[in-house]
């Protein structure tokens, strides 16, 4: 699904990543762990566009995607879930994620095929995340960190993602909504998905199909739970 090959990455003329190459099956857990500063959120953003200056190869399901930009990656399938979350506070837990959605079609009949689909995506990510249902009408601003971050993956899921990248999901988080985080995401896994997921969280390692470490910007350890 994704295969990434001698990717490094600067800022300036500083160094963040060096020759970092792996590959994702579909499916597949990926889990990516390193200290603070290791490089994780570095190479999560070089892989969907956003960032720093890179050199290398991006595949995802054979298609190169290295010289484009992210909104052309996300349409192919590639979401992005930031550590920052980067929510519209003032709208709504609906409007976040409508706003998510394809752009409107030009014809009346595509109009009426986008909303159907609309509604198709909204009830699975309910289904994925139900504490979110009753809050559609909250602002995002009224809700609680990990109540946003359930929103934030909810919102990359309207854009039909194969493939999903998340920087640190359940960081920061109160441990009952540390658990629903991870059934949802073990549960896009089951359907197909698959997740490359930067995280230190011991229980998402425990169903990781692979963990790996960036050491200083370069991949060290490699190991299967």
């Amino acid at each position: 699904m994704l295969e990434v090959k001698n990717l490094s990455a600067w800022y300036g003329a500083a160094q963040a990543l060096f020759d970092v190459s792996l590959h994702l099956g579909q499916g597949e857990l990926l889990l990516l762990q390193g200290l603070n500063g290791a490089g994780k959120s570095t190479l999560l953003q070089s892989l969907i566009g956003l960032g720093p200056r890179v050199q290398g190869e991006v595949v995802l399901q054979h298609q190169p995607i290295a010289h484009l930009p992210a909104h052309a990656r996300a349409r192919l399938g590639l979401g992005f879930v930031p550590e920052d979350r980067r929510l519209f506070a003032e709208l709504t837990v609906l409007e976040n994620l409508l706003v998510a959605a394809r752009p409107p079609a030009s014809t009346a009949a595509a109009s009426m095929a986008q909303v159907a689909g609309e509604k198709q995506q909204l009830d699975q990510v309910f289904a994925l995340f139900p504490a979110l249902k009753p809050m559609q009408k909250r602002r995002a601003l009224e809700m609680s960190g990990g109540e946003q971050q359930m929103l934030s993956i909810a919102r990359t899921l309207m854009t039909s993602p194969t493939v999903l990248l998340l920087d640190e999901p359940c960081e920061g988080i109160a441990p009952v909504l540390v658990e629903s985080i991870v059934q949802a995401l073990l549960q896009l896994k089951k359907q197909g998905m698959s997740l490359l997921v930067a995280e230190q969280n011991a229980l998402l390692a425990a169903h990781a199909d692979r963990v790996i470490t960036l050491v200083a910007g370069q991949l060290g350890q490699h190991r299967t739970p």
